[in-house]
């Protein structure tokens, strides 16, 4: 959920649920509370978290105790009495609750009131109530001193109406979308990232000629150095120049840091799209692993380039024309095709929460979620490293 300056407002956290597994996804709900688990994964941030109803902790001091982790709460907890009791007493206590609305009439009923009176956050979806409705109640809401999140903003045309309304947060995968252009524009400073990305794929680079390349960008190469020298990764002796770092850690590698690092400088864009692309190119690359040498560190630009086209407001194809890409990463960003085209199938099925008993084993779910938390936290630290910022 970003705020109207596209900065962000807060998390929702979804759990992975198997038939009969109920009071097991429990128990590893309250261990991530206690533990810091998810305080750490949302570093600190706000985030609600979407349980079953009959999965709301009884134990209300294990939220009273994170004050920046809330609930999202379905209309049908307004029913359930001896709940509704507990949840009052939460909220009086400090504990955030956000009512996931949909696009329930709000004034209905006296239960769903009574809701209301204990919530600080209401989410409507923007997909199922049309522009006049969502402005009605969105200002009704509002006028009674509730934030409101528009959920389901899942194209550009919805995003804007929503900035005209008196909304807290947007929700949706707008975010991850490209916006629609005439004629793609480059400013210059993108239109010389892109000059650098296409010098770094063109005639092999050695470890000289790749500090050769950047040597002009004292900002980019310190950065760089700042990244990898970083104590995320523990090297054993400091690295001084980016030709020692392509020595130590190979060309390749570094190629596909310099690209990062460029793409972390765009401050003009959201930075929750940044982590997006960061997170991406890690999965990609930790999925490939079981393929030939090479193909890691290609399956990292694959994720790292997926977003390309939301981040520099222009289509995938007339960016492709800047760059001198090898044939497997193209089609993969063009087509979903070749060796990478289904590893990123996989993440985006991750990310809109597709990946789900149904359509996978557990082993693989197990194996996915794994590999998103270990990017999210490699995401994290090149973003903070990349922005002068320090990660605890």
């Amino acid at each position: 959920m970003l705020d109207r300056e596209r900065q962000l407002f807060a998390y929702e956290i979804t759990f992975h649920r198997e038939p009969d597994d109920e009071q097991t996804l429990l128990q590893r709900v309250l261990s991530t509370l206690t533990d810091g688990a998810l305080t750490r994964l949302v570093r600190g941030n706000r985030a609600f978290l979407n349980l079953p109803t009959e999965l709301l902790p009884e134990d209300s001091d294990v939220l009273l105790h994170q004050p920046r982790i809330g609930l999202l709460l379905q209309p049908q907890v307004a029913d359930n009495t001896p709940l509704m009791k507990r949840l009052q007493l939460m909220s009086q206590r400090g504990c955030q609750l956000m009512l996931d609305a949909g696009d329930l009439e709000l004034d209905g009923s006296l239960a769903i009131e009574s809701l209301m009176q204990i919530v600080q956050f209401v989410r409507l979806d923007a997909s199922l109530l049309s522009p006049e409705v969502l402005r009605q109640r969105t200002e009704l809401l509002h006028a009674r001193g509730i934030w409101v999140v528009a959920d389901q903003v899942n194209d550009h045309t919805t995003y804007e109406r929503c900035l005209e309304l008196p909304l807290q947060a947007i929700q949706g995968r707008y975010l991850l979308i490209p916006q629609p252009v005439a004629v793609p524009v480059l400013t210059a400073s993108r239109l010389s990232m892109l000059r650098l990305m296409r010098a770094l794929q063109e005639n092999n680079p050695g470890p000289v000629e790749l500090g050769n390349i950047i040597r002009d960008d004292a900002v980019l190469s310190y950065k760089l150095l700042s990244c990898v020298n970083s104590a995320y990764f523990a090297l054993p002796r400091q690295l001084k120049s980016v030709q020692q770092a392509a020595i130590f850690f190979g060309v390749t590698r570094m190629r596909n840091w310099i690209d990062t690092m460029s793409l972390c400088s765009m401050d003009d864009r959201p930075p929750e799209l940044l982590r997006a692309a960061l997170i991406r190119a890690h999965m990609c690359e930790k999925l490939a692993g079981g393929m030939p040498h090479g193909h890691e560190e290609m399956a990292f630009t694959v994720g790292l380039f997926s977003l390309l086209d939301t981040l520099m407001c222009a289509p995938m194809e007339f960016l492709l024309t800047h760059l001198r890409l090898v044939p497997e990463i193209s089609d993969a960003l063009t087509r979903r095709a070749g060796p990478f085209g289904p590893l990123l199938d996989q993440i985006l099925a991750w990310e809109a929460g597709k990946m789900t008993s149904e359509h996978a084993q557990p082993q693989r779910i197990q194996r996915m979620a794994t590999i998103y938390l270990e990017a999210a936290q490699w995401a994290d630290q090149v973003y903070a490293s990349a922005n002068g910022q320090t990660e605890n």
